[in-house]
């Protein structure tokens, strides 16, 4: 069986796993670089291979769109302002592509890209659909600002409450097979998007797992629990 450089937990598959990676930005330029390059791009003949980076441009008003492009991403524009907005704009850019597994990841360098071949490995093993890259393990807490980690797990307790289904976290670093993905018809157009998605698959019967990622201080202030609106 033959082994990945990339993904050396792969094993051989009669046929290439194509990954497109979604990256929503607002005003990243000091981290993008950073991001799209720890990205796994591809590994050996018949196992997996990162087939395109597409960055949403959610208004940018600094260079962050021209460095993407640069490290040779795809860059998508969505000018109304929304997490919502800019994954949706990034999911609509796949019909061209049509991928295996859709990454997405955000831009800030808070999450580890490297991390992604854990993301992937339960979907190649056929164990799971969606998986959710969950910071609420090990040091990854350390890194989320208090408001964060109370809102998530709030959000998290209501959706066990009222739902009868537990995560125990709703990043934003989270791959899914693409027909699974447009199966959900995602329809939030703000911060609401993580919540959505899993609510869905738990409702539609696809299979959730979570798995642990790292996770750091980002680069740079966050637009949404780094403000006062952001975080309310």
């Amino acid at each position: 069986m033959g082994i990945s450089a990339d993904f050396p937990w792969v094993e051989r598959m009669d046929t290439i796993q194509t990954v497109s990676v979604i990256i929503p930005v607002l005003n990243e330029e000091d981290a993008i670089a950073k991001v799209i390059a720890d990205i796994p791009q591809t590994g050996n003949k018949g196992e997996i291979t990162v087939q395109e980076i597409i960055v949403v441009d959610n208004g940018c008003t600094d260079n962050t769109t021209a460095i993407a492009a640069q490290c040779g991403a795809r860059v998508v524009t969505e000018q109304r302002r929304g997490y919502g907005y800019a994954c949706l704009a990034g999911i609509a850019a796949l019909a061209t592509s049509a991928p295996d597994i859709v990454v997405f990841l955000d831009g800030d360098y808070s999450d580890y890209p490297t991390d992604m071949p854990r993301l992937l490995q339960p979907i190649l093993e056929g164990s799971a659909a969606l998986v959710i890259g969950a910071r609420t393990q090990g040091d990854a807490k350390e890194a989320l600002l208090p408001q964060a980690r109370f809102g998530n797990w709030l959000a998290c307790f209501l959706i066990r409450r009222f739902f009868g289904v537990s995560y125990t976290d709703l990043g934003p670093f989270r791959a899914i097979r693409y027909p699974d993905l447009l199966a959900l018809n995602m329809q939030d157009k703000t911060f609401g998007w993580t919540v959505e998605m899993q609510l869905k698959a738990a409702k539609l019967g696809i299979a959730v797992r979570e798995v642990p990622v790292r996770y750091r201080k980002r680069i740079g202030t966050s637009k949404i629990t780094g403000t006062l609106t952001g975080t309310l």
